[in-house]
Order: structure tokens, then C-alpha cells, then sequence
């Protein structure tokens, strides 16, 4: 399996946020309880039927709540021609830094 692209919770800097496009592949619920400002909601589930969604030509960071989905998801918008990295850490690790989380 290859290795997934990542990026650190640190390394995704207000500066940073502002140039990628951030993709939340988590639940309608945990959506709800809170999500990065200007981040994009496509359920993993749904990625598969949505993908031309997500842009091609710009870095787009993926999240879930700690990881996982989010790799799955990053492998899969990799080889759909996307420049994807995970956000290492994912919601969970976002919140833990005490970065901002907006509510729907």
C-alpha cells in the first residue's frame, strides 16, 4: 500500500487554509457538531458519485474525525488526478490544538 500524503495540524497554518481547498469527509452528525471554516462536506460515502466536486489543479487537504477515512479518501482523490494530502490528526487533533471549529 502506498504511503498516504500528510499534512500536520501545525504545518496547515491560517496561511495555508487559505490557499487549499479542505475537504470534510466525515458524517451529517459529526458535520453538525462542529468543522474547519470554508471546508467542502462530502460524505465518504458519497466521494465516489461526487468527485467532480472536488477540484482538480489545487492542494486539497482531507479530514475526519482522526484519520482514517480521510487517508481512504486522500488515496482515492490521488488516483483521480487530485493533489491531496490528509490532515494528520483529523478533527479530534484539530480541536486538541485549539484551532477554531465552526458550527453549521
Amino acid at each position: 500500500m502506498p504511503e498516504i500524503p500528510a499534512i500536520t495540524i501545525a504545518e496547515l497554518t491560517d496561511d495555508v487554509l487559505a490557499d487549499v481547498f479542505v475537504l470534510d469527509v466525515r458524517e451529517e452528525d459529526e458535520w453538525a457538531r462542529g468543522h474547519i471554516a470554508g471546508a467542502q462536506h462530502i460524505p465518504l460515502g458519497q466521494l465516489q458519485e461526487r468527485v467532480g466536486e472536488v477540484p482538480k489543479g489545487e492542494r486539497v487537504v482531507c479530514v475526519c474525525a482522526v484519520g482514517g477515512r480521510s487517508g481512504m479518501a486522500t488515496q482515492f482523490l490521488n488516483a483521480e488526478g487530485r493533489d491531496v494530502v490528509n490532515l494528520d490528526g483529523g478533527m479530534y487533533g484539530w480541536e486538541a490544538a485549539g484551532r477554531p471549529v465552526k458550527l453549521p
